[in-house]
């Protein structure tokens, strides 16, 4: 279009705009972090601020974190003015969460970035499956939440999962939650706040490991886009109690397929991105 032509800066400006608004309604309506979408935006993105095509997945994965800390906080809040956070739950899972997180940010800074793209890609298409059959999510297994060693492992390995994708763990936090009893509302609500627990750690960490790296975009903090981070989070806060009004209001089956099918299409483009000559 002319008007983009004329205005080269404009097309990553809308783009990210659009993605922090779907992101911060997502977060709420489903309690994740919102970065299924703000990661594939930011890959389309970044180009546009320049630097070297393999830094790129790092790049959209630290700032989607970054994003996430925003979202979540404003997504718990919501909920929490609900009576719908378990803060004790949070609680019994943040140190592992942030140990969890810690290890995947050494594992990023040792990947190439073509196999993090993959790596992304398939975690997302693994996620698919818990939005398009949602009976999976309604089983309860126990009336009791996981701990000890088994807290231990489920929490690290979502930390550790959610810091190479870039995304605030909700998904599989609300799975773990449901199957122990607790209702979607409230798995949703305070799964919502894990995203603030893995976020921070994950943004402190993807900013150190990019730290004085060459090829960065215009705008980068290490792996951390400054000015693609603060749009996508100023447009998350909008809509994020919007997200949350839905999630408290009307049944989530359609949407969750819906959100699912969308999952199953970025996926398969991310890995296709991956590994294209």
């Amino acid at each position: 279009m002319a008007i983009f032509a004329s205005y080269p800066w404009l097309a990553p400006l809308v783009a990210m705009l659009a993605a922090g608004l779907l992101a911060g309604f997502a977060a709420g309506l489903f309690g994740i972090g919102g970065g299924f979408v703000v990661v594939p935006a930011l890959l389309v993105v970044l180009p546009l601020l320049h630097g070297s095509k393999s830094e790129y997945a790092h790049v959209a994965i630290g700032t989607s974190a970054a994003t996430i800390i925003v979202t979540s906080i404003r997504s718990v809040t919501a909920h929490a003015k609900r009576g719908a956070v378990d803060f004790q739950i949070l609680k019994d899972w943040a140190p592992w969460l942030v140990a969890g997180c810690a290890l995947g940010v050494v594992l990023a800074g040792h990947i190439d970035g073509r196999i993090l793209t993959a790596i992304f890609g398939t975690g997302v298409l693994l996620m698919s499956i818990n939005f398009l059959v949602p009976k999976l999510g309604n089983k309860v297994l126990t009336d009791k939440m996981p701990s000890g060693p088994l807290l231990a492992g489920i929490a690290g390995g979502l930390g550790v999962f959610s810091s190479l994708l870039g995304i605030g763990g909700g998904t599989i936090a609300i799975m773990v939650m449901t199957f122990c009893g607790r209702t979607i509302h409230r798995a949703i609500a305070t799964a919502s706040g894990m995203g603030t627990l893995i976020a921070v750690p994950t943004t402190i960490g993807f900013a150190i490991i990019g730290f004085g790296h060459h090829g960065l975009p215009w705008g980068s903090l290490g792996y951390i886009n400054l000015p693609a981070a603060l749009v996508v989070a100023s447009m998350s806060v909008l809509t994020a109690p919007m997200g949350v009004a839905v999630a408290h209001k009307l049944p989530s089956g359609p949407l969750k397929r819906i959100f699912g099918l969308y999952l199953i299409f970025i996926g398969a483009l991310m890995i296709q991105k991956a590994f294209k000559a």
